[in-house]
């Protein structure tokens, strides 16, 4: 049966004709018309499927055999068009939605329908032209032709009348961001763009720039300045509360020992909230010794500072064991890595016995002390350096270097010296050269250094800096700082011999008698002890200082005295329990070359 005779009868099949007649003739008219018929019939193999209920008979225009109505002539399959791909679907219903031209649409519709602020100024004292609602709203209503300095008031108060002329000579935009109106005001970025209005008349250069004109465009950014201002209060909040807890873990108020005069400044780093973990201490051993060190921990914020501040307390404690300087560093080194194994710190920590004039020194990756000595010649304290804390595995070393009278030596932080760019021994060179110049006390050659080295309060990262100095003493003040010594030989004499010589030494450094006597004493208490329990070589030794006299015994043994308490029946084991009453302090040390030194202080009355 031929079908598509009788397929112009079934109900609807007119209509869809008719569709399918209108779309091909609009893809005729677009140049869709050379793709075959066939291809387009079978882009949509479901149309049988959903044709309405009273359409169920099979369409032969669209599939089947014999001729169909379509843009293709001829017979067979596939002659007949259906919906093919790329339709879209207002096009497979015959409705097309209308889409306005952006060409009938005026301009003042445009910018009258925007939610930002707009203005439109024009001649060399920008009058106004046009303000849209949204200005209307946000400032009231404003009388054409006027001057912007008399009708706009509001961007002289937001600085932009200068800016208007700026755009009008220069022809290129401008923008200003977060302008805030006086009073606490909205906040605005505000874009000025040029225009040229058309012609109306006028030959002269002045009618062209009478046609010059501005555009303004103001967007409120109100809530995103007070969250950036919120952002900016909390980050100073969270910076002075660091900066506070990283100043608390620093000491105070420096140790002075009697014979060294010391200082020390920290400066923290740019005006971020993470500050750094640089840390100094001053340590005061006893017999005129004092430890010092300088650290960084690695990294930035309130952890670091922790981390500081657990080693400075451990760097205290295990100085009061009076240790070389690397057994120091081995201890730290195995704390540092319980504290935190994801942090590290830098370290150096070392010791000034005035009675020998050195700094005996080891150093944990950090960068050397330098040592100016009195004639003006700076020298870097040589390795050993070891790794830095935390890393483990390695033995550290100690080192000396000379530290004589009218010398002055510093200590210091990476970001002193350390600057992006360049090669951090430049530094170094440029500190050596800053302290071969720099004169007078301590403070001001902190001061010197940090101004020669660039630091200031916009530095990018946190600087510590000390500096101790060695006086060279004369006159009057020389006479009150003074050493003897006597070498010990043993035998049945050396008590006897050792009193006689403390005797007639107190007595010349003119010490009251009462002060003599427990000088004395105290000398015979802790030579008795050391010929008892020490080996030879042995030495007492006396030092007295402005503040201090020391009593100092030392010898070849390295076991180190302890008090305990005797029993009435016992004869002896009371000698260092009497030194112990006696004098202001008493301590003991091992002494590099294998000994020890046992030693106790009298406090001098105030001059």
């Amino acid at each position: 049966m031929n079908f598509t005779r009788w397929s112009a009868r079934f109900p609807g099949t007119q209509r869809r004709a008719a569709a399918r007649t209108e779309h091909a003739a609009a893809q005729a008219k677009r140049g869709e018309g050379a793709v075959p018929a066939a291809r387009g019939g079978r882009a949509d193999p479901g149309a049988e499927r959903s044709a309405p209920a009273d359409d169920h008979p099979a369409d032969p225009t669209v599939s089947g055999t014999g001729t169909g109505t379509g843009t293709g002539t001829g017979t067979g399959t596939g002659t007949g068009t259906g919906p093919g791909t790329g339709t879209t679907p207002a096009q497979r219903t015959g409705v097309l939605t209308a889409v306005p031209s952006l060409d009938e649409l005026s301009a003042r519709e445009v910018l009258g329908r925007l939610p930002a602020l707009v203005a439109l100024v024009h001649g060399p004292e920008h009058r106004v032209a046009y303000v849209n609602d949204a200005y209307t709203a946000g400032f009231g209503a404003r009388t054409p032709g006027a001057p912007a300095h008399e009708a706009l008031p509001e961007l002289g108060e937001l600085g932009l009348l200068p800016l208007l002329d700026q755009v009008q000579r220069s022809g290129k935009p401008r923008t200003a961001k977060n302008r805030t109106a006086p009073g606490g005001g909205s906040s605005y970025t505000v874009t000025c763009t040029p225009v040229e209005f058309p012609k109306t008349g006028g030959t002269a250069p002045e009618a062209e720039a009478h046609h010059a004109g501005v555009l303004i465009h103001l967007a409120d950014v109100t809530d995103h300045a007070e969250a950036v201002e919120r952002l900016r209060a909390s980050e100073r909040r969270q910076r002075e509360a660091a900066v506070t807890l990283q100043r608390s873990l620093l000491p105070q108020e420096l140790e002075q020992p009697d014979d060294l005069r010391i200082a020390a400044t920290y400066q923290p780093g740019g005006t971020e909230a993470a500050v750094g973990g640089d840390w100094y201490d001053v340590i005061t051993l006893g017999a005129g010794r004092t430890a010092l060190v300088i650290g960084d921990v690695m990294g930035r914020g309130v952890r670091a500072a922790a981390v500081m501040g657990q080693l400075r307390t451990a760097v205290r404690a295990y100085a009061r064991l009076d240790l070389p300087p690397h057994e120091v560093l081995q201890l730290l080194d195995g704390l540092a890595a319980e504290i935190d194994a994801s942090q590290i710190a830098t370290c150096v920590y070392a010791v000034h016995d005035p009675n020998e004039g050195l700094l005996a020194y080891a150093s944990a990756g950090h960068l050397p002390i330098l040592v100016r000595d009195e004639h003006g010649t700076v020298r870097r304290a040589a390795d050993p350096t070891g790794p830095p804390l935390g890393t483990g595995g390695w033995l550290h070393t100690s080192g000396t270097i000379a530290l004589g009278p009218g010398s002055t030596a510093v200590l210091y932080t990476d970001g002193l010296v350390e600057r992006r760019g360049e090669d951090i021994d430049e530094g170094v060179a440029a500190l050596e050269r800053a302290l071969a110049g720099a004169q007078g006390t301590p403070t001001v050659i902190c001061d010197r250094l940090m101004r020669a080295l660039g630091v200031d309060a916009d530095h990018d990262d946190d600087v510590a800096v000390m500096v101790l100095q060695q006086p060279a003493r004369s006159g009057a003040d020389a006479e009150l700082f003074h050493n003897a010594a006597l070498e010990l030989l043993g035998g049945i004499e050396a008590a006897p011999r050792a009193r006689a010589f403390a005797q007639g030494v107190l007595a010349s450094w003119r010490f009251p008698v009462e002060l003599c006597d427990l000088g004395v004493l105290a000398a015979s208490e802790l030579v008795a002890n050391s010929l008892q329990h020490g080996t030879p070589p042995m030495r007492l030794r006396l030092r007295r200082t402005d503040r201090r006299l020391i009593i100092e015994v030392t010898d070849g043994d390295d076991h180190l005295p302890r008090r305990r308490r005797a029993e009435p029946a016992d004869e002896t084991g009371r000698g260092i329990s009497i030194v112990a009453t006696i004098a202001s302090s008493w301590g003991s040390r091992r002494t590099p070359g294998g000994g020890k030194a046992v030693w106790c202080e009298f406090a001098l009355p105030d001059r």
